[in-house]
């Protein structure tokens, strides 16, 4: 190798250049073509004279096991001489995580003649393709080139391009395709197609015919969407991870998101010296997640700290656009602001695909097929409509997750605002917030039709996964119409009840409540209803009591009887909760004879659980019984599965007061088991109070403190307490005081703290005696509980990622990546990811 420091060459890039000419373990060694290309692609940075430094390769090592290089076998046919073009540029910045991307498209490249690397614009494909080919170009004879297509806007001089770059020189007496086959066919090269998208008909046509005659050469593509040609291997390049925003945050923890890593090494460019710490994480992670972890809006955003603070940008951000409008001047012009990345994704779109974009920002969070086909496509052909979906897919507007047996399309927060604009100068947004209102409104009046059904946990999840939605539209009829708001809050009720989400529920209903104005309806005071129960069960007795007077006083002078039974139904659960059990089985007994004579099996069922509790609470155990068996039959029948669980767990009370306290731990079990199947917090709290009262009574005072306060914790989580019926606190204060007198106090709050740390699967496990027991050989047996996949989950969880890292780097859902995670959890009897690590640790090092 020359002294390259003779000839005015900087000694760090003469080492940089060194460096990279080294030989590495597998690599063929250094050619004088080799150090000539390095001296080439720098020349362009530094001034130093390339022409004037003599370039030997080491003796011996030219072409060793390897073809010759092209200039020293090129076809000088019809005049075409090759030169040194093409060559792959410079990083002039740090490159940040895709180690799964690069590794598996590194193994498409090995297995195949083509590989697309798609994405929206701005998430880094043509960074990854740069540092993928760097990475692989020695593996080939005749190294790699680079073809630029982003700037080309005529698809018939695709080829021509190529042919430019690879120094071919045109001549009108021969096809330019045939010329390109005749030089690359011999050659061992790879070639580097960038943003297809706008030239994608021409690109898959050349790149089919070039792969097809030319065994050696291998294609790789950057585009928003595949080529769609045989032998192609397509690797959608997702955005970078970022914090979960439900998520504990630490500063220690925020080198695991790539997202966070990138907009720190280039905020300390334009900020020197500027580091995360305690107090900005939070903002850094909130940047990242307002931009979805794209690279190109991240480095926008990062060149902001010239001139603002953190806080500054993050609230900014509301109008993304116009705080991202300059970038590198460097860049291609569609990359120079997001607005220009983006403004080239809408333009390749045809007429059909913009249109369906923008309707479908109208939908918040993710979707499905049926609710696209209503809200977007009333004046399309469903079969057209999912045509167009799957365009949008392929040109990475639309992100395709499984979720077990549904698909969901979901479109990322940048592009959505993008359609929103677009949507508003159309002059369709009403119509489309109308249309998408009346959808989810259908979607909560038919959950509730079915909700005392086998459908039950099919609609807690759908709903679950609409909850986005939900609230849009219930916001847009706030302004709208708040009749139909309080028609869909009346709804969703029952789904919000079973999940624990009492806050969410007042805050709607007594949103839509405030709204109401005119003749009183039955969705008025079936909402007064509803919202006097919740105030009840979060023990806020007052406002139950107001809300009572408010629908007698409303349903006063109305011919409707439905009105009134409502109204008793409100009066009794208030007093039920108020300690009042008489009162409250005087006016439950009205309500539930009332219900069963119109078919109103929802009712029904709601008001016989809390007449049963009120006969318990009275003395009246027989006929608390017999409510209680009556919902288990009715529930049996149906297959409805929450009320259920509360009738267990009612009736396990009364058995237990019986006297058979095996039965009342079966029924207890029974419950516990359909609560995780409901995922129901508020009963799965219910269960571990009672059972601590049986196990406080067998006398294992350590069990019943963690019983307790497993069960204090999940209730305090939903905004409630254990034991939300004045009568049944007798029996959490004698096992309180009991099990302290037998542990004392230091043990009773120790054991009481363990409990509420669990979680609901935690709880819900060591309640039923699932948990990993203590002895010697409890790692050994917890780790062969654990299956293969579940293993490897853990060993990634030790490694600091993510869900979102998980599923990448498993190739598999994030919801599936959850659902591992919380099993292992469950199964090892933990409460946090820090403990799976702790325990995958020590079993690695047990091993050792």
């Amino acid at each position: 190798m020359p002294d390259l420091r003779e000839h005015g060459i900087p000694d760090d890039v003469a080492e940089a250049i060194s460096r990279a000419m080294s030989r590495t373990p597998g690599a063929r060694p250094a050619t004088a073509a080799d150090f000539g290309e390095e001296l080439r692609k720098l020349q362009r940075h530094y001034d130093f004279p390339v022409d004037e430094i003599p370039l030997r390769a080491e003796p011996g090592t030219a072409g060793r096991g390897r073809r010759p290089s092209p200039e020293g076998r090129v076809r000088h046919s019809g005049g075409f001489t090759p030169r040194t073009t093409g060559e792959l540029p410079l990083e002039l910045t740090s490159f940040v995580g895709r180690r799964r991307e690069l590794t598996e498209a590194k193994k498409m490249l090995a297995s195949g003649p083509l590989v697309t690397l798609t994405g929206v614009g701005g998430v880094g494909k043509t960074r990854l393709a740069m540092r993928l080919a760097a990475g692989v170009q020695r593996e080939y004879a005749d190294g790699a080139r680079l073809v630029e297509l982003g700037e080309l806007r005529d698809a018939s001089l695709l080829a021509e391009t190529v042919a430019g770059v690879l120094g071919l020189q045109d001549q009108p007496a021969r096809p330019v395709t045939e010329i390109l086959i005749e030089f690359l066919e011999p050659r061992e090269l790879l070639l580097v197609l960038d943003n297809c998208e706008h030239l994608v008909d021409a690109a898959a046509e050349l790149a089919a015919t070039l792969v097809r005659v030319c065994p050696s050469l291998r294609i790789l593509a950057t585009g928003r969407e595949p080529l769609g040609v045989g032998g192609e291997a397509v690797l959608r390049v997702p955005p970078l991870g970022v914090p979960d925003p439900e998520g504990k945050l630490s500063l220690r923890g925020l080198p695991k998101y790539d997202a966070v890593s990138l907009f720190t090494e280039r905020a300390a460019a334009a900020v020197p010296g500027f580091v995360p710490t305690e107090e900005n994480a939070e903002t850094v992670a909130g940047i990242c997640r307002r931009l979805d972890g794209l690279p190109l809006p991240i480095e926008l955003a990062a060149a902001r700290l010239r001139a603002m603070s953190l806080e500054q940008i993050l609230e900014r951000l509301t109008d993304r656009y116009a705080l991202l409008t300059r970038g590198s001047r460097g860049a291609p012009s569609r990359q120079q602001t997001l607005r220009l990345c983006i403004d080239c994704s809408f333009e390749l779109c045809t007429a059909s695909e913009q249109l369906v974009w923008w309707r479908l920002a109208v939908f918040a969070g993710s979707f499905e097929l049926d609710a696209a086909e209503l809200v977007c496509g009333a004046d399309q052909d469903p079969g057209e409509l999912l045509d167009t979906l799957s365009s949008l897919v392929d040109k990475s507007i639309l992100i395709r997750e499984d979720l077990g047996s549904v698909v969901r399309f979901r479109m990322l927060g940048t592009l959505r605002e993008y359609g929103y604009e677009k949507l508003e100068q159309a002059g369709d947004l009403t119509e489309l917030l109308r249309r998408h209102r009346d959808w989810y409104e259908r979607l909560a009046l038919d959950s509730e039709s079915e909700w005392i059904s086998a459908r039950q946990l099919d609609w807690i999840a759908r709903l679950k996964r609409e909850q986005p939605n939900l609230r849009e539209a219930l916001e847009f009829s706030i302004a709208d119409n708040p009749a139909e708001g309080l028609r869909t809050t009346d709804a969703l009720f029952w789904f919000w009840s079973s999940q624990g989400l009492y806050n969410e529920c007042r805050h709607w209903i007594g949103q839509m409540l405030a709204l109401q104005s005119g003749p009183p309806t039955l969705d008025w005071v079936k909402g007064l209803y509803f919202a006097t129960l919740m105030a009840s069960v979060q023990g806020d007795l007052r406002a139950g009591a107001g809300l009572v007077d408010e629908a007698r006083s409303l349903s006063a002078n109305t011919p409707d009887p439905m009105m009134g039974v409502l109204v008793n139904l409100a009066d009794g659960m208030h007093a039920l909760y108020s300690g009042d059990p008489t009162r409250a089985s005087s006016l439950l007994e009205t309500a539930v004879a009332e219900f069963s004579g119109r078919e109103e099996t929802t009712l029904e069922v709601g008001a016989l659980h809390p007449l049963g509790l009120a006969y318990g609470l009275s003395g009246l155990t027989d006929q608390a019984i017999e409510c209680h068996e009556r919902v288990l039959t009715i529930t049996e029948i149906s297959g409805e599965k929450v009320y259920r669980s509360h009738s267990l767990w009612a009736l396990g009370i009364e058995v237990w007061q019986k006297g058979d306290t095996d039965r009342a731990m079966r029924l207890l079990e029974q419950s516990l088991n359909l609560s995780r199947q409901t995922r129901s917090p508020r009963f799965a709290a219910a269960c571990p109070a009672t059972m601590a009262w049986i196990e406080c009574g067998r006398r294992d005072a350590a069990r019943a403190a963690v019983l307790m306060g497993a069960a204090e914790g999940l209730a305090h989580s939903v905004g409630s307490t254990a034991i939300v019926l004045a009568n049944l606190l007798v029996h959490q204060q004698k096992c309180d005081q009991r099990a302290r007198r037998m542990l004392g106090d230091k043990a009773f709050a120790a054991a009481y703290k363990k409990g509420q740390g669990f979680g609901l699967d935690v709880a819900i496990s060591y309640a039923l005696h699932e948990e990993p027991s203590n002895d010697s050989g409890s790692e050994t047996d917890a780790s062969t509980r654990l299956t293969k996949r579940e293993r490897q989950v853990a060993d990634l969880i030790a490694q600091g990622l993510t869900n979102q890292a998980i599923a990448d780097h498993l190739v598999i859902s994030p919801r599936t990546a959850q659902g591992h995670v919380e099993h292992i959890l469950t199964k090892l009897g933990f409460t946090s990811r820090a403990q799976v690590a702790a325990w995958v640790v020590e079993r690695t090092h047990d091993r050792k």
